[in-house]
């Protein structure tokens, strides 16, 4: 069985295949890496590059694919709304993350980048249905120039920072997969989830 996952940094590729190591020995993955589908999703729109995201993973369906895991926040929607036509499962994989927040109260959703706050909230908002949940957002200053950058601890040293300084809510949640590492560096007694490993468990069922 194969699932194909579409990256829009290759800073993924190690992490998703350790985690298939850890917790799926034996599931096949092909990465699919566009960085520039996030540049230009932040610039004009997610669905500016719907196009471009249909083609790929049509393309990885006729590779024989048997599901695909978008690991970009930003561009997860859009690529979600491509199963139907593709007949095969395409997941989010920040998915299982926020259906595990809103069985919270109050959520702090922390991002490196602003195009990741929109679609985090709408799907935060989606897992909700009618229950109530209380979202507040932080953008974590400097931390995207840290990414881009190619200075991971920077990074993820930022990201720790911003969830420790966190205060009067229930659950953190790290709105982007790349953000993940920034679990075991925080001091915070708040709950932190991360997307990585719930979002590859549901792809890898997915591909059953």
């Amino acid at each position: 069985m194969t699932l194909a996952l579409l990256h829009t940094s290759p800073v993924h590729v190690p992490v998703f295949d350790a985690l298939r190591d850890a917790d799926h020995p034996g599931l096949a993955l092909r990465h699919l890496v566009r960085e520039d589908l996030l540049s230009r999703a932040g610039e004009s729109g997610p669905e500016a590059v719907s196009g471009d995201i249909r083609d790929l993973l049509a393309g990885a369906v006729a590779d024989g694919a048997r599901a695909v895991l978008c690991t970009c926040s930003t561009i997860g929607a859009v690529a979600e709304s491509q199963s139907a036509a593709l007949g095969v499962p395409v997941l989010r994989v920040d998915r299982p993350m926020a259906a595990a927040a809103v069985a919270q109260d109050r959520v702090v959703v922390l991002a490196a980048i602003t195009s990741t706050l929109a679609p985090t909230l709408a799907l935060l908002a989606e897992e909700a249905g009618d229950r109530s949940v209380d979202v507040r957002t932080v953008v974590v200053d400097g931390a995207w120039a840290r990414f881009e950058a190619g200075d991971r601890d920077g990074f993820l040293d930022l990201v720790a920072a911003a969830a420790d300084a966190v205060t009067e809510c229930d659950v953190i949640v790290l709105a982007q997969a790349s953000m993940a590492g920034a679990v075991t560096r925080t001091a915070t007694r708040i709950p932190v989830l991360s997307s990585p490993r719930p979002g590859l468990a549901a792809a890898a069922a997915a591909t059953r």
